[in-house]
């Protein structure tokens, strides 16, 4: 009777901590229905302090983490150039920080000199007049798993099912809530200094390459002694990535510096503001920058690197 009895204490204690596991997971957004549209950016103008990372996405955390530490209160952001399905994961890139201030309030010195002193730099993304945005709920550290497998899917299947140029994309953690964007228009915006520094370098790199088979003369490129002009995901060292695995990659002479790995070119064709059931309104047809072109109206903070930065320089 005993051995009943610690058998149905066992069971029950099972049977509970399954359910407590289930509750926990629906809290964090298990059951959450996933929207995708395009409309408004869910936030204005910002000025944020970030530090860039390449490498694996799933290293980010530290750089959450340190950032939050600095400034509890404030909103964290994350910019994701590159996409882990297709890109080597030490060559992804990201920014990973901060929002400072939105709209036209502007950061107080004192907050940008404590972010300085941790080895943040500063940058202002603009507010785009279109985007394709998801939400997803933000209760617990599960929220941000759950997020990540479910969100980037769906924003993946809507921007190629549209045929939409959409990139790249950004994680706003606001409040309860995971914002997620991707700019339609002004993209080039969006690029921190950094990731124009890896486009230059990969950019030299097929320059190099064309300059030798150049100079090779024409029986280079015969079938018994050809030079190839495709460089590996893995060896570039900037490679950015595209939204749909299926798109074609563009040429070397079509005069983008963004590779076939780029979140960029699912929109190749482009679907035109008025196909789109926008949420918003909002002038449309703004111009869209290379992400070589230095972004117009956005304005870096003028602080001189850290010792440690000006040493890798």
């Amino acid at each position: 009777m005993s051995d009943l009895l610690l058998l149905g204490l066992i069971g029950g204690l099972t049977l509970l901590l399954l359910l407590t596991l289930l509750a926990f997971a629906g809290y964090s957004g298990l059951l959450a229905g996933v929207e995708v549209s395009a409309g408004s950016p869910p936030i204005r103008n910002v000025t944020v302090a970030y530090k860039f990372h390449m490498g694996p996405y799933g290293e980010t955390g530290r750089l959450f983490t340190e950032s939050c530490s600095i400034s509890p209160k404030l909103r964290s952001i994350a910019v994701y150039y590159d996409n882990p399905h297709m890109v080597p994961p030490d060559k992804c890139r990201c920014a990973v920080g901060s929002i400072l201030s939105e709209g036209e309030e502007s950061p107080s010195p004192e907050l940008i000199d404590l972010y300085q002193k941790f080895g943040f730099k500063g940058f202002s993304f603009p507010a785009p007049s279109h985007v394709v945005t998801a939400t997803f709920p933000y209760t617990t550290i599960l929220s941000i798993w759950l997020a990540t497998r479910r969100v980037h899917s769906a924003l993946d299947t809507y921007i190629k099912e549209r045929k939409l140029c959409a990139y790249p994309r950004l994680e706003i953690y606001q409040e309860d809530q995971i914002h997620f964007m991707c700019p339609l228009a002004r993209q080039g915006d969006f690029y921190v200094p950094e990731v124009k520094e890896t486009e230059r370098k990969w950019r030299g790199l097929v320059e190099a390459i064309d300059t030798q088979v150049d100079g090779t003369g024409a029986d280079t490129m015969s079938d018994t002694s050809s030079v190839s002009l495709e460089v590996s995901p893995g060896s570039r060292e900037t490679s950015v990535a595209t939204l749909s695995p299926g798109a074609s990659s563009r040429g070397w002479d079509d005069g983008d510096t963004r590779s076939e790995h780029s979140y960029s070119e699912s929109g190749a064709s482009g679907s035109s503001f008025e196909e789109l059931d926008l949420e918003g309104e909002g002038p449309l047809g703004e111009s869209r920058l290379d992400p070589e072109t230095e972004p117009l109206g956005t304005t870096k903070w003028p602080w001189e690197p850290s010792a440690p930065e000006k040493g890798k320089e």
